[in-house]
């Protein structure tokens, strides 16, 4: 009995205390329904212990504690979750934009990394590593056996640490590479020229996308010339990522008037976004693709060109995501990730379950395929 006194105190403490730090207004409207709350959190405490004492294999108290915390974000709408240590590392390297590696693009074939292309500038590329070399072991450890997410781990790492590459290229014996780690950021814009119109596509908006869109847009300008006729943006398959970055790509090809407005629980905290002179595009024509894996950020973009007439909207319904996330870290190096707002475009639309309908509708087949079918990533 005692030991179920302690277990339930712990339990309260686990909830509770992070609830009462996070936000006081959360721990006075626990006191008005005390009852309730001890009621359910004894029930709780209850399970908790039958499971920890009968489960047929004994589990662990961190596992159940975790998977709990995740159920009960998950249970208030599909964006809300619990992330570990793990997955809250790699969701800041995802955001952040940059990460220490070694500056390749790869795939899985056959059972080896398959480099797709070096990064220019890069440690890979200064290594003369080459599109189609297959990596065979990382630091004398076979590859295959392992996913492309276990072999790119291993593959990033501490700036200025080490790593031995075991390269089969095409027409020479294996060799090994020696690698040193340096920052990699991760390319989330890329661009083309397509006659005389710019080509731009933007694959998640990370800490680095504003700049490279300003990057690659004077790369355009420039080899284009007085000639460009236009833009096209595409966002297709884009899941977004953060307002601000959507916030700075809209107010590239806007002068003013609203981008975007969030809303909370308070109406004290609503929040509106309005662009600044300075319209990136010299107010030339734009085309933005989209399609139904593009997502918030994305969507936030596309709404804003869109109510502005600013740009032509080209594509299939986007995805329908119009609610805001706010990271919170917790103890132990995890965090959640909250739903604490909607947005809404200019016109006052909300995009959540609806999307953006796009001006011109044209099915993926009649465009250009986006990416290879391929998963790819940056290592």
């Amino acid at each position: 009995m005692k030991n179920r006194t302690v277990l339930t105190a712990l339990t309260f403490a686990v909830f509770l205390i992070p609830l009462m730090a996070i936000n006081p207004a959360v721990a006075a409207e626990t006191n008005k329904n005390d009852a309730d709350t001890y009621r359910l959190l004894n029930l709780f405490g209850d399970v908790f212990e039958r499971v920890r004492a009968d489960y047929v294999e004994k589990p662990t108290d961190q596992e159940m504690i975790e998977a709990a915390i995740s159920g009960m974000l998950t249970s208030l709408d599909p964006h809300s979750s619990y992330m570990n240590a793990k997955s809250f590392k790699d969701m800041q390297v995802n955001t952040r934009g940059e990460f220490g590696g070694l500056g390749i693009r790869v795939s899985m074939e056959g059972g080896y990394v398959k480099v797709i292309s070096p990064i220019d500038d890069t440690p890979a590329f200064r290594a003369g590593i080459k599109p189609s070399d297959l990596v065979t072991h990382l630091d004398g450890e076979q590859v295959q056996g392992m996913t492309l997410n276990q072999a790119v781990n291993l593959m990033r790492g501490k700036v200025g640490s080490d790593i031995k590459l075991t390269i089969l290229r095409v027409g020479k014996e294996p060799f090994d590479v020696s690698i040193t780690r340096a920052v990699i950021k991760i390319t989330s814009v890329r661009s083309k020229v397509e006659k005389k119109v710019g080509y731009i596509r933007i694959t998640q908006f990370n800490e680095q996308t504003d700049v490279g869109l300003k990057k690659e847009m004077a790369k355009l300008k420039k080899e284009i010339g007085a000639d460009i006729q236009g833009y096209v943006l595409d966002l297709r398959n884009n899941p977004g990522g953060l307002l601000d970055q959507a916030v700075a790509v809209s107010n590239a090809f806007l002068n003013k008037g609203e981008i975007v407005s969030t809303r909370s629980r308070r109406a004290e905290d609503t929040q509106r976004f309005n662009a600044k002179k300075g319209d990136l595009a010299d107010n030339l024509p734009i085309v933005v693709l989209v399609n139904g894996g593009s997502a918030s950020a994305s969507e936030i973009v596309a709404g804003a060109l869109q109510d502005h007439r600013r740009a032509v909207i080209l594509g299939t319904k986007s995805f329908g995501k119009g609610s805001v996330q706010t990271i919170m870290p917790l103890p132990g190096h995890g965090a959640m990730r909250l739903t604490t707002a909607r947005y809404f475009t200019p016109s006052g639309r909300s995009i959540q379950a609806k999307g953006i309908d796009p001006d011109i509708v044209v099915q993926q087949s009649r465009i250009e395929a986006v990416d290879a079918p391929k998963r790819r990533f940056e290592a």
